[in-house]
C-alpha cells in the first residue's frame, strides 16, 4: 500500500538550503528563523551535502569551535543523497535505511524540489494505518 505513495506526495516543497561558503553561525540562525533541523548545502543549484543538527553538536559543539569561523562546507554531510520526486515512500524508506540517513533532497531531473524526512513517511504510512483501522470497524 505505501508503495503507491510517491515521495513528492509526502516531502517538504519549501527547501531551506545555504551555499558552502555560508557561515556555520548564518546555517544555524536560517535553520532556527524557519524552525527546520537541517538544511541543505548547494553548490550553483546543485545539493552537495545536508547539515543537521546533529551535524553542529558534533562537528562544532562537542568540540568547542567558533561557528562564526566554520563553513557549511566543513560541517556538512556529503556525499548527500538524492531521490527522485516519483520514487515511492517504500524506495525512499529502503534507501534512507541503506544508507543511514533521516533526511534525504528530492529531485526533479537535476532540480532540487523538496526534501523528505523519515518523520514524513512514519506519518504518512501511520495515518494509512489508522484509515485501515476506521474502515475494518465497518
Amino acid at each position: 500500500m505505501a508503495g503507491l505513495i510517491l515521495v513528492r506526495d509526502v516531502m517538504s516543497k519549501d527547501v531551506k538550503v545555504v551555499r558552502l561558503d555560508c557561515s556555520v553561525k548564518e546555517v544555524v540562525a536560517t535553520m532556527n528563523k524557519f524552525n527546520i533541523g537541517s538544511i541543505v548545502v548547494v553548490q550553483g543549484d546543485r545539493p552537495v551535502g545536508v547539515i543537521s543538527e546533529r551535524d553542529i553538536l558534533r562537528r562544532v559543539v562537542e568540540p568547542c569551535l567558533a561557528p562564526e569561523t566554520l563553513t557549511a562546507k566543513q560541517v556538512m554531510t556529503s556525499p548527500v543523497v538524492t531521490i527522485n520526486e516519483t520514487a515511492s515512500i517504500d524506495e525512499a524508506a529502503k534507501l534512507m535505511a541503506k544508507k543511514k540517513v533521516r533526511k534525504i533532497p528530492v529531485m526533479n531531473k537535476q532540480k532540487l524540489v523538496g526534501i523528505v524526512t523519515f518523520t514524513d513517511i512514519v506519518a504518512r504510512v501511520l495515518a494509512m494505518f489508522s484509515i485501515v483501522d476506521e474502515l475494518m470497524k465497518t
